[in-house]
């Protein structure tokens, strides 16, 4: 469970890195912009850090599944495989997904929002830009919906042997479960306005609201991470 959260800790860091020194450049710019080779740079970074969140959050509810209704720990080597791959997977990816926006000419240079994410910048395409939808649901679908199928399948199976046990252990099931819960929750809402975001027109709503909301999973998962994951398991402390 600790390598899990280091790497959640870590995937904090990369997904940081990628967004704060171009918005930190941006707001003592009088004229904010960034290159196109930097604004296709920064999509990948973000995107792969999207898809390391989910991928890690998933394993960490497999894991929960494992230790609670198996009482087995996953082997060093099995984890390793599963670290492996998903971070191998998402990073092969979004190469793909980020070679089929290089290859759009762009007829426009503004984007809407404080950072560059792949959607907005195929927006800014004069061609058609049908293959790049269609991959976006492919890639949507692997690297969000699966990994939230695993993490809700887990859990249901959790609550279910939960049910049938003792007062001590539904209490050490919730106890081991909230800070993975409430770190899945807050990813999966933020993660779900920018899907919505991306595919419908949003335009309505307050522009400081849809900021705020679209940078929430760069800016609340690190610094909440941890404060979650100290207060609630007592050995890290």
């Amino acid at each position: 469970m600790y390598i899990f959260i280091c790497n959640l800790s870590l995937n904090g860091v990369y997904g940081s890195t990628a967004f704060y020194p171009n918005i930190l450049a941006n707001l003592l710019s009088e004229t904010p912009s960034i290159s196109r080779t930097g604004c296709l740079t920064q999509i990948f970074f973000i995107f792969t850090y999207g898809s390391f969140e989910y991928s890690v959050l998933a394993l960490m509810g497999y894991d929960r599944y494992c230790t609670l209704m198996y009482s087995s720990i996953m082997t060093p080597c099995k984890m390793i495989q599963l670290l492996v791959f998903v971070y191998t997977y998402p990073i092969c990816i979004n190469l793909i997904h980020l070679i089929l926006t290089i290859r759009l000419p762009l007829c426009g240079f503004i984007l809407e929002k404080v950072y560059c994410d792949n959607w907005s910048v195929v927006r800014l395409s004069c061609s058609d830009v049908s293959v790049n939808s269609a991959f976006g649901y492919v890639v949507t679908v692997t690297v969000m919906c699966l990994p939230v199928t695993v993490i809700i399948y887990s859990y249901v199976r959790i609550l279910a042997v939960c049910l049938r046990s003792t007062k001590e252990a539904r209490a050490k099931a919730l106890q081991t479960c909230t800070p993975h819960l409430l770190s899945f929750t807050n990813y999966s809402i933020a993660a779900f306005f920018e899907i919505l975001q991306h595919r419908f027109d949003l335009s309505n709503m307050p522009h400081v609201v849809r900021t705020m909301m679209s940078i929430d999973p760069l800016l609340v998962p690190p610094l909440l991470n941890p404060i979650i994951y100290g207060a609630k398991l007592q050995e890290i402390r």
